[in-house]
């Protein structure tokens, strides 16, 4: 039915976790590693992966696109299924505990005004 809709057929094993979710998700958790490391910013990460690897957005302009929330119910999963290389990032962790989910609640990793347009931020508030 998909090729009859002009769409492209991949097939995928069953395993826990979506192949792009899985892969987004530890795309995702490592940017929040290079965050919390003094690595770059949001900003420069994100350009990274998209000049980098071709990527249509940045992982942190996905995640704020999908919400914190789920990206990180997502890596608890694969945690608790797969192991120790999905562990969520502390980072990660913190900004769900303090309500930063994304687009939806105004502040994820960057700010958003009420018609979900990114506000710029100060330099020194990115790892906050």
């Amino acid at each position: 039915m998909a090729q009859q809709l002009g769409k492209e057929v991949v097939r995928i094993n069953e395993r826990p976790g979506f192949a792009t979710s899985r892969i987004s998700a530890l795309v995702g958790n490592e940017a929040f590693y290079m965050l919390m490391e003094g690595g770059g910013s949001p900003e420069e990460i994100d350009r990274a992966i998209k000049l980098g690897l071709n990527y249509p957005m940045g992982p942190f302009e996905l995640g704020d696109l999908v919400g914190w929330d789920t990206r990180l119910k997502v890596l608890e999963y694969l945690h608790e299924t797969l192991g120790e290389k999905f562990r969520p990032c502390p980072l990660l962790v913190q900004y769900v505990k303090a309500g930063r989910l994304g687009r939806k609640t105004g502040q994820g990793v960057y700010r958003y005004d009420e018609q979900g347009r990114r506000v710029p931020y100060q330099e020194e508030e990115f790892a906050k």
